[in-house]
């Protein structure tokens, strides 16, 4: 059983999930409109009313998730979040409220999910389509074939922001209307070529907003589907009542009523853009693609691993020597018995692109490396996971100083020891034998090795007593014991 909360820029959803046969069922699904992108004062921070609406939600949230059995929960934050300045102080109280780490993710990162859940949703594996999903704070475009994505873009562009910049006061007349699809159509006119009609069958609308506006349609005989015309009658209607607090219609909920105006002029920009014939809306997007994500990982589908694969051959890694320091450092990392497998799999992956700033330079290639890892867009991993493996790739060589902070947390500590013997022994040319070494790490690290090691490598003597003085600078005594 699966949970996803999805913390957006108009809303904050749970879904409650379990996967059943081919599908999986939505056991819960809760939603709060905390409207967190309007909470963003002048100067794009958050401001205390919105942190405390969202404390509450995520503390009402916590306790139905606590009401479930659950193999796992992943909480993704996205646009409000991303460009709220106070956003990394306001993290660790937001967590602590839902009991869960919450992950800032990148609009790609957003875009993947999405699509996942769409895919899993329509299951025609050839078709190929173009999913649109309008949120809060952001747009995402994103286009594929069957599961696979080709082209994934977000754009900053939301139904909060469209709302508040053109729909003054809640007035809504034609020129507010067409200034808001003019400048909708801006975000996307030089992106567009790629996502014309040409490069896809069908175009489903993901978002809460596609749903909605579909919903209205229907229900109030403006159109049987969501096109050109009838997108342009329900525009007119909303002109006819002239203001946010006047529209009552079937199918649209009076909390909605403020931002479904942006929402509606960013879906007329992109229909008027893109050329889109009829938008097919979906129950089905990001808090889906959530919980597939989530069970792929457990079924060891994880599409982590294909990102780090993909990087290994566009940079040109030497596997056999990334394969070696991998493997090494598990298996040294698994001798300092962590408390938990928090960095198993990332140490794997970070061993295994450790030297591929080396197509940068030979000089420094463990901040080359860090820095790409950091800032790369690697579908499947968040921003979190990317800067423990870049810290992790820049610990691997050189002084400790640089990471000293990060030693605080012994079970880092453990898997940095662990990355860096393992690269010490390679470079070494020593073919581990794990019955005939031993590595501890309490209160100092112990390394037990076999004596000949030391006189058949002439340099193993000099690099051990190199990460001795290292591992001294940071205040760890690191003894070293020779048998056999």
């Amino acid at each position: 059983m699966y949970a996803a909360v999805d913390l957006g820029s108009n809303s904050f959803r749970l879904h409650i999930g379990k996967h059943d046969g081919e599908a999986i069922r939505v056991l819960k699904s809760v939603r709060e409109p905390i409207r967190l992108a309007a909470g963003l004062d002048d100067k794009g921070n958050l401001t205390p009313a919105a942190m405390q609406a969202a404390l509450n939600c995520l503390k009402n949230f916590r306790t139905v998730l606590a009401a479930y059995k659950l193999d796992a929960v992943r909480v993704v934050a996205t646009s409000a979040m991303r460009v709220a300045r106070n956003a990394a102080a306001f993290l660790p109280e937001a967590e602590l409220a839902i009991g869960y780490p919450i992950e800032i993710i990148s609009g790609e990162e957003e875009g993947r999910l999405i699509y996942m859940g769409v895919a899993h949703a329509v299951a025609l594996p050839g078709e190929r389509r173009l999913v649109i999903d309008i949120g809060g704070g952001s747009t995402e475009l994103i286009l594929g074939r069957g599961p696979e994505i080709e082209r994934v873009e977000s754009f900053s562009v939301g139904t909060v922001k469209q709302s508040l910049s053109f729909f003054i006061g809640g007035r809504v007349d034609g020129p507010s209307f067409e200034a808001a699809i003019l400048s909708a159509r801006s975000h996307f006119e030089d992106a567009a070529p790629p996502y014309h009609p040409q490069f896809w069958k069908q175009c489903y609308g993901s978002s809460g907003t596609a749903r909605t506006i579909a919903d209205i349609i229907v229900k109030n005989g403006l159109g049987r589907e969501v096109n050109a015309q009838s997108l342009e009658a329900l525009k007119q209607r909303f002109i006819e009542f002239g203001h946010v607090g006047r529209i009552d219609m079937p199918g649209l909920k009076a909390d909605r009523a403020s931002t479904i105006i942006g929402g509606l002029a960013i879906l007329i920009g992109l229909v008027r853009e893109l050329d889109i014939p009829v938008v097919v809306p979906i129950e089905a997007g990001l808090r889906m693609g959530v919980m597939w994500d989530l069970h792929l990982r457990s079924t060891k589908r994880d599409r982590r691993e294909q990102s780090v694969q993909a990087c290994v051959q566009r940079f040109h890694v030497d596997e056999r020597r990334a394969n070696r320091v991998a493997v090494d450092s598990l298996a040294l990392y698994a001798q300092t018995k962590p408390a938990s497998d928090q960095y198993s799999r990332l140490l794997y992956w970070s061993a295994l692109l450790h030297e591929m700033g080396m197509v940068v330079s030979h000089t420094g290639y463990h901040k080359h490396a860090a820095y790409i890892v950091e800032n790369a867009d690697l579908p499947g991993f968040t921003a979190r996971e990317q800067r423990t493996m870049s810290c992790l790739i820049v610990s691997h060589k050189g002084n400790l100083r640089k990471v000293g902070e990060a030693l605080t947390e012994i079970d880092f500590a453990k898997a940095i020891v662990a990355f860096r013997l393992a690269v010490l022994f390679m470079h070494s040319r020593i073919d581990l034998d794990f019955t005939q070494i031993k590595l501890r790490f309490k209160s100092r690290i112990e390394l037990e090795i076999q004596r000949e090691w030391v006189a058949e490598h002439p340099t193993l003597s000099y690099w051990l007593e190199k990460e001795q003085e290292q591992w001294d600078e940071v205040g760890v005594d690191f003894l070293i014991r020779t048998t056999g």
